[in-house]
């Protein structure tokens, strides 16, 4: 996937993500080819930035299969929309929809596990929570799969991560939306989301399987294993696995979120943040669990590497921070006559030296004029293993 700048995009350009407008429903699904009213419409919503499968509209690339299908995505931030914004007007929750949406999920999770997974959809500012929801109830079913709970328990964990932020109903848009730091006051008011959370699942979830855990995640998904989180301070085991797989489900989806405060991270970069200055607040084992199963560098990113700059053609689990590359050009950005597949995992993370995307890309692929892309077919490179 190349990120690029939306004033470089071009009609036919295939986009990797989606972008959902504010009743849920999808602006632009990804795989589908960009067309001129598009394009002006992603410059009228001030989208900076979109990633599409190559930068040469003549090149039609599809993008990698998710871990759920984009249908079972739109549909479920549709239909999240529609019962958070019924809750907000009429006080009640429609559990059995969140239960319908909960289900198709988990059937995807399960019959697509040999997909690594690919969030990348593009949420407006208006929309964030109902899509937040859904890629954590996403991430967390993943992450529970991937401890072999069972489908009931499955169905709990997924309900919890669709329901973790349920208590910001009450809380302001000014203040959840709010570009500057929080102050004392403000930041109290948005950690008291937790314990109301846990609270309306107490009063509206008793149709649903077992509405006290549905609580316990939604009050301590904000709580560290070194208990400096809030709001109980509570700490390792008397955390709930839960809500400890949720947390992770939580940050990770913020991080790689566009918010009124801050640019989406690549994976990459939430990955390095959450591993290196998460310490004390994530359980590690279920982090690594995680990691290993998320495409740090999704097929399509252009990295330079100590070989010289490569594209990577495939992510492999257990082995997501050192992918297999196509390498194209030598450390002086020179085309390579005979470009060669190599497998990073033998050389280590520190072989990645940068990855390339934005503007510095489209200044990169101008300057080679080369479309790092066409490399993505395998009958285009010889394969190598170092």
């Amino acid at each position: 996937m190349l990120s690029i700048p939306v004033k470089k995009l071009k009609e036919n350009m295939v986009v990797s993500q989606s972008i959902y407008n504010k009743s849920g429903g999808a602006y632009l699904v990804k795989g589908h080819p960009l067309t001129g009213q598009y394009i002006h419409r992603l410059k009228n919503l001030g989208i900076p930035s979109v990633s599409v499968t190559s930068t040469n509209p003549k090149f039609r690339l599809a993008p990698p299969e998710d871990i759920v299908r984009e249908d079972t995505r739109v549909n479920a931030i549709q239909r999240v929309c529609t019962v958070f914004e019924g809750l907000s007007q009429t006080g009640e929750l429609d559990t059995e929809a969140l239960q319908e949406v909960s289900d198709r999920i988990i059937l995807d999770v399960i019959q697509r596990h040999a997909n690594l997974v690919q969030l990348t959809d593009i949420r407006l500012h208006d929309t964030y929570t109902f899509a937040h929801s859904v890629n954590v109830a996403v991430l967390s079913a993943v992450l529970g799969f991937l401890c072999h709970y069972k489908e009931k328990e499955l169905s709990i964990l997924t309900l919890g991560g669709l329901l973790h932020d349920i208590g910001k109903i009450k809380i302001s848009t000014k203040i959840l939306n709010k570009r500057s730091r929080l102050d004392n006051e403000e930041f109290s008011i948005m950690k008291s989301h937790t314990l109301e959370g846990a609270h309306r699942i107490h009063e509206m979830c008793i149709m649903l399987p077992s509405p006290s855990l549905l609580a316990a995640i939604a009050a301590q998904h904000h709580e560290r294993i070194d208990g400096k989180g809030y709001p109980r301070q509570i700490a390792g085991s008397q955390i709930h696995r839960f809500a400890k797989i949720v947390a992770i489900a939580d940050v990770y989806d913020a991080l790689t979120s566009e918010r009124p405060y801050k640019k989406a991270y690549t994976p990459s970069v939430a990955h390095n943040i959450m591993k290196k200055t998460g310490q004390g607040q994530f359980d590690e084992e279920l982090l690594t669990l995680f990691f290993n199963n998320v495409a740090i560098y999704p097929v399509g990113t252009v990295l330079k590497t100590f070989y010289g700059y490569g594209i990577v053609t495939k992510c492999e689990f257990g082995h997501t921070e050192t992918p297999i590359i196509c390498l194209f050009a030598d450390k002086k950005k020179k085309p390579l006559p005979n470009p060669v597949h190599i497998n990073l995992k033998d050389d280590g993370p520190d072989a990645i030296e940068q990855e390339i995307s934005g503007m510095d890309l489209m200044y990169f692929t101008h300057d080679l004029n080369i479309d790092p892309s066409i490399y993505l077919t395998e009958n285009q490179a010889s394969q190598k293993n170092t």
